[in-house]
């Protein structure tokens, strides 16, 4: 058979890229995971720009499924869909799926600039849209790393992951500035910056991508699909309506509706996983897990994301409520400095992500991942460590090491997943990846959250009703403001809103005098109120992510030495690159197939390789 018929048979690794195409595919991958990452927190500063340009409070009676929908709708979505459409590439192309993902995030971006409603309906219409929207964005994320993979050799992944996994972690805090930035000349810029570069990007990628990965002809997976993604939307629903109140109690964890959607949704999880055991082409692929590399890997991933994800929100109220109206900026402009305040974290992200990526291609994933996590442990001890009303320059410094040491972790832990897995399922296993550390951010927020509100309970309610009645307001107001949940507290001053007049009213307001309404309406009186309550829950919320942090860095560790997937030769035996890895009689350990008793024995003969450090 010539070399011509060997590659156009289906599923035949293509032709090795050009070193000049690598360069071209790292910069498209990383173009779109800026730009999807940006875009997924860029509302989070622009939101009361976006409700004051509808007409419509969030934080009135009702109104709380617009905001919740907005902070979480798109990663909820791309938390569902990156495992099938990663799975879609492996089967289509991932080039093919990545270009249109491309386009479809930029032809919703466009129509979420255009909203020409008010009030209700302008608000569904921005939900849906950034439903949407987020589709295109898990497409980005599904195939990125795949894409990248393809076109790096092994020894250079880590660095290729580094400068990806850089731009996507640091796009989440850039977008936090550029949102501060851009909504208060107007709120529709936050989503029409993202059209040209779409445009570009959708246009450079179909002229300069070239599908390099196996394809395999495959049913989909529809009863896979179904549940998995019925479950998971589910399971999220009752974390993201579980921090809200119910009845008489601050938070819904007691409500038959969070319980339902929770319970629900894991009996659908359950079941995914007896369908795909049965299927011929599933679509999460389980045989997977049995290559410790990809299973420590992920397992990592979700950790640190858990421990990571409600931390910027944490960080975000402790600014906009706290730090910044106590040294004189206006609740009105908090959210934009909120961000500004958060830049070292980005530049540690930057400098690291490469940076690590480099040496873990030369070293191995693991002692870059496991010692990142141990790093961000003992970053989150010293933030919980400093007073409320800190110097910004310790602040600063401690945000910039917690962004060298996830860093560190990001890329090496990213790369070290990939190289493990086969070519013919890069797609699903990216997609898998991304999918445990875009759940873990839903779930970590749920979880920050809940011990934030449970932190401030046991105190606020006290403090807020005597200071109040301190200065003029009348006790039966006093008693209905500090009996509010305290999560809507927590979210107008996240949304830039003086606590103090949302929760009073201008009606009260009105009847004090001026001296009353200069001190309850000042910079400093709300902060002083809250500062000992957030605290304590802050606290609590640092200690779970030291703890997870822990739990990442002792996942990553168990992965073992440096592990590339090769491919056997025609004789049977496994081809092996040099390096130091786990081998197998002197070769890398690896195998083309994954199902019966090849895997069975592949995995085996790998899961007896003494680590290699």
């Amino acid at each position: 058979m010539t070399d011509l018929e060997q590659a156009r048979r289906p599923g035949a690794p293509q032709a090795a890229p050009s070193d000049g195409y690598k360069w071209t595919a790292l910069f498209i991958a990383t173009l779109g995971m800026l730009m999807a990452t940006i875009d997924g927190s860029i509302v989070l500063i622009a939101m009361p720009d976006i409700f004051r340009g509808i007409g419509l409070n969030p934080l009135e009676p009702g109104n709380s499924f617009y905001l919740l929908w907005m902070i979480l709708g798109f990663l909820v979505v791309t938390s569902v869909l990156v495992v099938t459409l990663g799975r879609l590439g492996d089967i289509y192309g991932r080039v093919r799926i990545y270009n249109l993902g491309f386009a479809v995030f930029t032809f919703f971006s466009l129509l979420l600039s255009v909203t020409w409603m008010s009030g209700h309906a302008a608000g569904i219409w921005l939900i849906t849209m950034r439903l949407f929207q987020g589709l295109g964005a898990a497409m980005l994320m599904a195939n990125s790393a795949a894409i990248l993979t393809d076109a790096f050799p092994a020894d250079q992944r880590g660095l290729a992951m580094g400068v990806n996994q850089g731009a996507g972690f640091s796009g989440t805090f850039i977008g936090l500035v550029l949102g501060g930035l851009l909504a208060p000349i107007d709120w529709r810029l936050i989503f029409l910056v993202s059209v040209p570069v779409g445009l570009f990007g959708t246009a450079w990628g179909y002229l300069k991508l070239r599908e390099l990965g196996q394809r395999h002809r495959a049913r989909i997976d529809w009863p896979g699909n179904v549940t998995f993604a019925l479950g998971m939307i589910l399971i999220m629903v009752g974390i993201t309506y579980g921090i809200e109140p119910y009845g008489g109690h601050a938070m819904g964890w007691q409500s038959p509706f969070v319980l339902g959607c929770i319970g629900v949704g894991v009996i659908l999880m359950i079941a995914f996983c007896v369908i795909e055991t049965r299927v011929t082409d599933p679509m999460f692929r389980l045989q997977l897990f049995k290559i410790r590399a990809f299973t420590a890997g992920i397992s990592a991933s979700f950790l640190a994301a858990l421990s990571r994800g409600g931390l910027m929100f944490m960080l975000v109220i402790w600014l906009q409520g706290i730090w910044l109206p106590l040294h004189g900026y206006d609740f009105a402009r908090t959210p934009l400095w909120a961000g500004i305040a958060m830049i070292p974290l980005t530049v540690g992200l930057l400098i690291s992500g490469p940076v690590s990526g480099i040496l873990s291609d030369r070293y191995g994933a693991r002692p870059f991942a496991t010692g990142g996590m141990l790093g961000a442990a003992v970053c989150f001890g010293l933030l919980e460590a400093l007073p409320v009303n800190f110097s910004y320059w310790v602040f600063g410094t401690l945000l910039f090491f917690t962004g060298l040491t996830m860093g560190a972790f990001g890329s090496p832990n990213r790369a070290g997943v990939m190289n493990s897995l086969p070519p013919e399922h890069r797609g699903a296993g990216s997609g898998m990846n991304t999918t445990f550390q875009n759940s873990a951010q839903v779930f970590s927020i749920g979880i920050f959250f809940t011990l934030m509100i449970v932190g401030l309970s046991s105190t606020l309610s006290h403090s807020l009703y005597n200071g109040l009645v301190a200065h003029g307001v009348p006790v039966q107001t006093a008693n209905q403001a500090a009996h509010l949940p305290p999560v809507s507290t927590l979210f107008a001053a996240f949304l830039g809103y003086n606590p103090i007049a949302h929760l009073i009213g201008a009606g009260t307001l009105a009847h004090l005098t001026a001296g009353q309404q200069a001190v309850l309406l000042g910079h400093g009186y709300f902060p002083m109120l809250i500062a000992a309550p957030f605290q304590a829950g802050l606290h609590a919320a640092l200690d779970f992510a030291i703890f997870a942090s822990l739990l990442a860095a002792g996942a990553s560790w168990v992965r073992g030495g440096r592990y590339v997937y090769s491919e056997p030769a025609a004789d049977g035996q496994l081809l092996g690159t040099a390096g130091s890895t786990p081998t197998i009689n002197g070769t890398e350990s690896g195998g083309t197939q994954l199902d019966g008793e090849e895997e069975a024995a592949v995995g085996a003969a790998y899961d007896a390789v003494p680590e290699v450090n």
